[in-house]
């Protein structure tokens, strides 16, 4: 009656590990899979940007014809970038992640925000309205091609500095890899490496030549370029202060030796190691 009535508890009680074991290596995969998919759609969004704001190889691009009032254009383009500047900035603030953490699992996180930012892209392409109106025109053929070749520049930085921050890690992909793994991920190490000896945002000189490096500036490119322009500037604050709370005095000290933007022109180098600044941030 003993070993009858034990028996198939004990064996319900040993298969609880493998159940559990299984379930944790389902939710492993899920989430793999999860930050799998959304870097995929990241890849496509950047792909389609550089079409969208370059006005080539895309259906709808920043300065196809305009479609509706001048006033209900400049209202919609600018509550896009508006909404667009909201969610990436308090996102990416510590006491939101924290929150969402609490939904979704922590290796998904930065998924989430990347995702995020992908969705409003999407509306952003296809509910933005062109404007009308040319602010210049260059028309001679050397100079167009120099001013391509500066915006196909500035995409080409970009590209670099995310993998020198650690492209995987600021896609959400390193986060999901170590967790289908089950291991803990180790944190980065605190570098300046090539350009960051220079700027402490490389990533954001990117950004502003992608914005600003056109051979025609029409009246919604102008006003794409200022918003987003206008934003970057204002999270840069927001980013050090971030920055400074995760790195305390070595960030201060790169800080101080390193400017924001613009290069210096003297010969004078950090002291000491630094941190790229958008590793996590951005």
């Amino acid at each position: 009656m003993s070993y009858g009535a034990c028996g198939p508890m004990e064996r319900k009680a040993s298969s609880q590990p493998g159940s559990a074991a299984a379930a944790s290596l389902v939710k492993r995969t899920a989430v793999f899979a999860y930050g799998t998919v959304t870097y995929a759609i990241t890849l496509g969004i950047f792909a389609y940007a550089a079409g969208f704001i370059g006005n080539f190889g895309v259906p709808k691009a920043m300065d196809s014809g305009r479609e509706v009032s001048l006033s209900r254009a400049i209202a919609i383009d600018a509550l896009l970038l508006g909404v667009f500047a909201i969610q990436h900035s308090v996102m990416a603030r510590g006491w939101f992640k924290r929150w969402l953490t609490r939904l979704v699992p922590q290796a998904a996180e930065r998924s989430t925000y990347v995702l995020a930012s992908c969705v409003l892209m999407i509306l952003l392409f296809w509910e933005w309205q062109p404007i009308g109106g040319t602010l210049w025109n260059v028309e001679n053929s050397a100079l167009r091609a120099a001013l391509y070749g500066l915006y196909a520049a500035g995409w080409i930085l970009l590209l670099l500095v995310t993998f020198l921050i650690n492209h995987f890690e600021l896609f959400g992909m390193r986060q999901v890899w170590y967790f289908l793994r089950g291991r803990e991920m180790p944190p980065l190490s605190f570098v300046t490496p090539g350009p960051y000896k220079l700027v402490r945002h490389p990533l954001y000189v990117g950004w502003f030549t992608i914005f600003w490096a056109t051979p025609t500036m029409t009246g919604a490119h102008l006003l794409f370029a200022v918003l987003t322009s206008a934003y970057i500037l204002m999270a840069i604050q927001f980013e050090e202060r971030d920055l400074v709370a995760n790195h305390g005095r070595l960030y201060a000290e790169y800080r101080k030796q390193v400017p924001m933007l613009i290069p210096r022109l003297s010969d004078k180098e950090p002291l000491g190691p630094g941190a790229a600044a958008e590793s996590a941030e951005a």
